[in-house]
């Protein structure tokens, strides 16, 4: 039975990651290994009778921090998807077929120009 194992690593760069590649796929019974996770930091190890926890203390050694996260069966569980049923309802207010509202009438607006204006400022 296919076992698939999760070790979250600390890794510098590329040069570190290649390293933990090497130490991985050299372990026995390992099939195949890749990174996951959101920053490419956990090891995902597929195979059989991979021993996690010598795996995980190779990594510790060579290359620093590593946490084993989980460790389970690799077999692809197939989930029924079931289809979503979109249900129609009536709108929640009554609209009326010969509803009045008041017209709209626009406000118009006149420039006031006033003619006999004194000066407040007796400077000018």
């Amino acid at each position: 039975m296919k076992q698939k194992v999760v070790i979250k690593v600390a890794m510098n760069g590329n040069k570190s990651r290649s390293k933990v590649l090497k130490i991985a796929v050299v372990a026995p019974g390992v099939q195949s290994a890749g990174f996951t996770g959101k920053e490419l930091d956990q090891l995902e190890v597929v195979g059989e009778g991979i021993d996690a926890a010598v795996l995980t203390s190779l990594l510790r050694k060579n290359i620093g921090p590593a946490d084993l996260i989980s460790v389970g069966s690799a077999e692809k569980k197939e989930e029924k998807k079931e289809e979503k049923k979109i249900e129609i309802l009536p709108p929640a207010w009554n609209s009326y077929p010969y509803q009045y509202s008041a017209p709209y009438y626009p406000i118009q607006h006149y420039p006031v120009e006033y003619t006999n204006q004194t000066d407040p400022c007796s400077i000018m």
